[in-house]
């Protein structure tokens, strides 16, 4: 690869780069951090965005910039199909375009993602990464300079610039013109074995501060929108380092986004796109929610009924905090979301009656269950774990309780993107080293 560009050497006028994103709606949230970035560090660019791969080709096509950046996201289920279009808007832009593959599935995979046909992988979290991208393609400087990518070598392998910083929250925002949730928690010290958030973002809480989030609020209320949102993987643990909840800094931050929005705003805490978990569900934390929230439902983490599946799956607790968190949340006027995931690895027929009959016994008490299947993701330790068998009276119990309107989920769908992915894992086993572009 060409050695780094001397500063002495760089044109005098910057090229000009457009950034093409394959806008979809199931990953907006992490573009509008990427844009979001680069519009707080003043990098100039072209923007658009192209919902189908018709459009996103037509917008590399029409583009008038030196250089086009095309920008992927997307999880580890959609990979294939990803890929698919990937092939479809290279052939209907006449190959133009530097593409890159961001997000978990990229930073697990780069190696794969590389073979499907992208021109580099973004490893990681992505704000540096795109700031120091755009301005390598404006300057005509070696990508190897940018930190956070897997860029191909003359044999086809994936090889790894300087890791990206992983920065306070602060740092950046969640979004700027732009709607959406406000990310205020990144890491995870509940490291579950079947969970991409800890690979990806560590495992450690990384909390956005109350005043970045009320100046987040504000700019949304100056753009006429109420409703305010938020993404953690943990809600109650917001503000604390620990596994205890700092309800203190949770009600500073509830109170503070009240008090900047107008009267009729409304602040939605512990449901979609975040959840709480069952031990943080006490009396004195839903009496805090109800002060401030406007939803009536809680998404609420049990993912097995048997307390063998949950010890070997890393979650940190047994059973007996489920069922006392959909009590306790049901007398408090919140309808539980449960989930479960069926075909954990090493989960046996016992195992799975155990968690219908919990899963049961909850839709009594008032809640609902979210039902998923088990699926191998890249960058867990259960990556290479083979999922269980689920029988077909597990499966018919769950169509039961579905048309009971006491279940929901996309399970067997999932149930086919496990297979996918169990085939993945073999054809790309671990490797022991990752050869950086420097080495």
């Amino acid at each position: 690869m060409r050695r780094p560009v001397a500063w002495a050497t760089l044109p005098d006028v910057a090229l000009a780069v457009d950034v093409v994103v394959r806008y979809r709606k199931a990953v907006t949230y992490g573009v509008h951090a990427l844009l979001a970035a680069l519009d707080t560090a003043k990098v100039q660019h072209g923007l658009r965005l192209g919902t189908t791969p018709e459009e996103t080709a037509a917008h590399i096509q029409a583009s008038q910039a030196d250089r086009v950046l095309v920008l992927w996201s997307f999880y580890s289920p959609d990979a294939d199909a990803m890929a698919a279009e990937l092939a479809e808007v290279r052939a209907l832009s006449g190959g133009r375009g530097l593409h890159i593959a961001g997000g978990v599935h990229a930073t697990a995979e780069p190696q794969q993602v590389i073979d499907a046909g992208w021109d580099l992988a973004g490893i990681g979290e992505g704000e540096s990464t795109i700031i120091s991208l755009v301005r390598a393609l404006q300057e005509d400087a070696p990508l190897t300079t940018v930190p956070g990518l897997a860029i191909k070598d003359a044999d086809g392998v994936a090889l790894r610039t300087r890791p990206a910083p992983q920065l306070p929250l602060d740092a950046f925002p969640s979004f700027v013109g732009r709607s959406g949730p406000i990310e205020i928690t990144r890491g995870c010290r509940y490291t579950c074995r079947f969970c991409q958030t800890p690979f990806m973002f560590g495992g450690q809480f990384r909390h956005r501060s109350v005043a970045s989030v009320r100046e987040h609020v504000r700019g949304m209320v100056e753009r006429g929108l109420r409703d305010v949102r938020f993404i953690t993987p943990t809600s109650l643990s917001y503000g604390s380092p620990g596994p205890d909840p700092d309800l203190g800094a949770v009600e500073e931050l509830l109170s503070g986004v009240k008090e900047e929005l107008p009267p009729h705003g409304r602040v939605f805490f512990g449901s979609f796109p975040s959840e709480v978990r069952p031990e943080h569900v006490t009396p004195e934390a839903m009496r805090l929610l109800k002060r401030y929230v406007a939803n009536d439902n809680l998404i609420i983490g049990a993912q097995s009924g048997s307390d063998r599946v949950l010890a070997a799956s890393g979650r940190g607790h047994d059973t007996s905090p489920v069922r006392d968190a959909v009590r306790i949340a049901v007398e408090h006027g919140f309808r539980p979301n449960v989930d479960f995931i069926f075909g954990m690895p090493g989960e046996s027929e016992s195992d799975q009656a155990q968690s219908l009959r919990l899963a049961g016994d909850l839709a009594d008490l008032g809640a609902r269950i979210h039902t998923h299947t088990f699926m191998p993701l890249p960058g867990t330790p259960w990556r290479d774990a083979e999922p269980a068998f689920i029988p077909l009276e597990t499966m018919s119990e769950l169509d039961r309780l579905a048309q009971r309107g006491d279940a929901y989920g996309h399970w067997r769908r999932q149930a086919e993107h496990a297979v996918r992915l169990a085939e993945a894992a073999k054809a790309y086993p671990r490797r022991t080293r990752r050869r950086r572009a420097t080495d």
